[in-house]
C-alpha cells in the first residue's frame, strides 16, 4: 500500500531530505547539503509512503512564472523499482502544477530518465545546464492540460468506463470518473457536488460506493492484462473513515494489495481476490477499504 503525503513536520522534512540525498546525490559523492537549493521555500513538495510510513519515492515542483512549472528531483528506492512509483509521484507533481495555474512543466533530466519522461509525455526541448556542474542534462517539456493523464491501455479503460456507465447507473450520477491507469495503480475521482450531504460533506455511502467500484475496476483491468474474463463481484467490503471529505474525493488502489489466484480461472474456476482502497480529499488520507471479490468464470460454451 502507497500513499502520496505532503511532508509537513520538521521530522518528516528531515526524512524527506535524506532521502533526496541519499537515492539522487550520495552515489555522485556529493555531500551533505547539496540536495538542496535556493528554491526549497517556495516550492511544493511531495513523497510516497509504505505501509510502514517509509519513504520510497520523492519529487518537488516550483512555478518558474505564473505559467510553467518546473519539476525536480524525483527519486524512487531501487527496491521499489518497477511499481509505477515513478508515474505515481509525477502525477502528483502535474496535479500540484496545475492546481497553481502552470499550463506547462518542464524538467531538466538525466539521459538515464529521458526514456521515463518520454513515456509520461514529455519532450526533449533543449540541452540543459550540468547539474552541479558535472551531470549532463536535456530540458523536456510537456503541456499540462486535463486530457494528458497518463492512462496506461486507453481502450480497456474506455471499457471500463462504459461498464460502469451501462451495468452500474449510479456511476454516472455520482460523477465517478477513472482518472489514471499506470499498470499497477489504479486512481478514480468522484464529483463532490453530486455527493454532498447536509454538512457540507460527502456521503459516507457515496465514498463506500467510490471505493467499492474502484477496488472492482483494478480487478476488472487486472483480467484485461491476463487477457482473462470472469464476472466480478463484491463478496465483502469493510471500510474506516477517519475524516470527512470536504473538497477533492479520490480513490487509489494499488496491485501491491491485491492477493488471489488468476491460475484458477485459467482453469474454469471462481477465484478470490482481496485488496485495499485508500480514499483521499485531494492528498489527505481520509478513509481506508479493504475487499473481498469474487471473479466467476465466463461461460464460453
Amino acid at each position: 500500500m502507497y500513499k502520496v503525503v505532503t511532508p509537513k513536520s520538521d521530522k518528516e522534512f528531515d526524512d524527506y531530505f535524506q532521502f533526496r540525498w541519499t537515492h539522487l546525490r550520495q552515489p555522485w559523492n556529493f555531500p551533505l547539503g547539496s540536495e538542496k537549493d535556493e528554491y526549497e521555500l517556495v516550492a511544493e513538495h511531495r513523497a510516497i509512503i509504505d505501509r510502514d510510513n517509509k519513504i520510497v519515492a520523492c519529487g518537488r515542483v516550483h512555478l518558474n512564472t505564473a505559467e510553467e512549472a518546473q519539476i525536480r528531483h524525483i527519486a524512487v528506492d531501487p527496491v521499489h523499482h518497477r511499481k509505477g512509483l515513478g508515474q505515481m509521484i509525477l502525477a502528483a507533481l502535474e496535479n500540484v502544477a496545475k492546481d497553481l495555474g502552470a499550463v506547462r512543466a518542464v524538467t531538466n533530466s538525466r539521459e538515464i530518465s529521458i526514456s521515463f519522461f518520454t513515456a509520461c509525455g514529455f519532450v526533449v526541448e533543449r540541452e540543459a545546464p550540468n547539474e552541479l556542474g558535472l551531470l549532463k542534462r536535456q530540458q523536456m517539456v510537456k503541456k499540462l492540460d486535463e486530457n494528458n493523464i497518463l492512462v496506461l491501455h486507453p481502450k480497456w479503460c474506455k471499457a471500463l468506463q462504459k461498464t460502469w456507465t451501462d451495468t452500474i447507473p449510479i456511476t454516472e450520477h455520482m460523477g465517478i470518473k477513472l482518472y489514471q491507469y499506470t499498470g499497477r495503480t489504479l486512481e478514480t475521482r468522484a464529483s463532490l457536488n453530486k455527493n454532498i450531504n447536509v454538512h457540507g460533506t460527502m456521503f459516507a455511502g457515496s465514498i463506500f460506493s467510490l471505493a467499492t467500484l474502484t477496488g472492482w475496476g483494478m480487478i476488472f483491468l487486472q483480467l484485461k492484462e491476463r487477457g482473462l474474463m470472469g464476472d466480478i463481484v463484491l463478496g465483502d467490503g469493510n471500510i474506516h473513515y477517519h475524516k470527512p471529505i470536504t473538497m477533492k474525493p479520490r480513490a487509489i488502489s494499488n496491485i501491491e494489495t491485491l492477493s488471489g489466484k488468476f491460475t484458477l480461472l485459467e482453469k474454469g474456476k471462481k477465484a478470490r481476490f482481496d485488496l485495499n482502497v485508500d480514499i483521499l480529499d485531494g492528498d489527505a488520507a481520509v478513509a481506508e477499504f479493504k475487499g473481498v471479490f469474487w471473479v466467476l468464470p465466463s461461460n464460453n460454451d
